[in-house]
């Protein structure tokens, strides 16, 4: 089975596979987390712990069982080789997204997987294992908010809700912004918007209180990674939502050359929102 098939044809078998996988990351990383995280520092002096090598080991044996053949592009792997080359379809995984959140303790770390074709992020699933949530969407498909335990097959989910974005208020945004990753550009940038109120959380749950219409505006102009984006940008995609550059150029995947980094994005839940507030 091609990903970029199941994509185009609209079902959701697919995903259900992918969310059961999500699954099983999350039970490890929990696991990992009641016993010890042996956290260390990588070159790029950002910390890794062990919870987030058993998500990855976990994801990548069954993606390869699931996809296999497809190119997979992940956090830690890429920080011993990235791959010879990046065909047009590939998977972006982030096994522990928020490792700073999980080391202070907080409930706010997410893992995240996309599905990337022609630069764009088709199919996403943000988990947040702690709180045993899930957000998950398909472009043109819509998305959708699940209560999820952490091991459970998709089956098992509950609480299943469509989600969808907001229109922006007129009386003033909310702003979800980065608990640990603050820069003066955006804080430049936030102070020039009608900005009602903030809230600050560690991870790409950032994008799901868009995508489910609790915040309006998710800006982020220092440099991040590809994985770190897009599966959050998926999800809020198929919720009515947009992720451009700050000069409003869509935002695009598989930038290797790059080493997959993006310099800043701004995520609206108001495609409109843009041109209206002068973002």
């Amino acid at each position: 089975m091609r990903a970029e098939d199941d994509i185009t044809g609209g079902n959701g078998r697919l995903l259900d596979e992918l969310t059961t996988i999500v699954s099983a990351a999350a039970a490890a990383i929990l696991t990992v987390r009641a016993r010890s995280l042996d956290t260390r520092t990588k070159p790029d002096r950002s910390p890794v712990t062990s919870a987030d090598e058993a998500a990855e080991a976990v994801i990548l044996d069954a993606l390869g069982r699931l996809l296999p053949g497809v190119c997979v592009v992940s956090e830690e792997a890429t920080g011993h080789a990235f791959p010879d080359r990046l065909p047009d379809s590939f998977v972006l995984v982030d096994p522990l997204d928020g490792t700073r959140e999980l080391i202070a303790g907080r409930d706010e770390f997410t893992i995240n997987i996309a599905i990337v074709r022609g630069g764009r992020p088709r199919l996403g699933i943000v988990a947040a294992p702690a709180q045993g949530l899930l957000w998950r969407g398909i472009e043109g498909c819509g998305a959708e908010r699940l209560r999820l335990a952490p091991g459970d097959p998709a089956s098992a989910a509950q609480a299943r809700s469509t989600i969808r974005t907001r229109r922006a208020p007129d009386t003033g945004l909310v702003a979800a912004i980065s608990r640990s990753h603050p820069d003066p550009r955006t804080e430049a940038l936030l102070a020039r918007l009608p900005i009602a109120a903030r809230h600050a959380c560690g991870s790409a749950v950032k994008f799901c209180q868009l995508a489910e219409g609790s915040a309006d505006i998710y800006p982020r102009l220092a440099t991040t990674c590809e994985w770190d984006v897009a599966a959050g940008h998926a999800v809020l995609a198929a919720a009515g939502g947009v992720i451009t550059t700050p000069e409003g150029a869509p935002l695009s995947y598989g930038r290797m050359a790059e080493n997959f980094r993006i310099p800043a994005f701004i995520g609206w839940g108001d495609p409109s929102a843009a041109a209206r507030f002068g973002g």
